[in-house]
């Protein structure tokens, strides 16, 4: 799509993957809930919130890897900026419940 390295393109990137990875996942972990597939029971509180926000933090890996392979140095830190600023957020919604 962006064919730039610059440092707003890996925050676009770095923000939009794990948002849209993060509420794909939690609309078929619903759906899988719903046809009895899976089910949330013995899990403590906010459990898989707080996985596949993990797991949609680490999908910046794949992107990371990507500019990496380019060179892009300058995305790579904007992909850095946005998962530093997601786990952060992570941390501060429900690190503090953890401890």
């Amino acid at each position: 799509m962006f064919q730039r390295n610059e440092i707003w393109v890996g925050l676009f990137y770095g923000l939009a993957l794990p948002l849209g990875g993060f509420f794909l996942l939690y609309n078929l972990f619903s759906l899988l809930e719903i046809k009895g597939a899976a089910s949330g029971a013995g899990f403590s509180e906010n459990f898989r919130e707080r996985t596949l926000a993990i797991v949609a933090i680490a999908l910046n890996l794949f992107i990371l890897s990507r500019f990496r392979r380019l060179r892009w140095e300058n995305a790579m830190r904007g992909v850095v900026i946005a998962t530093s600023l997601l786990a952060f957020g992570w941390l501060f919604l429900y690190g503090l419940k953890l401890f």
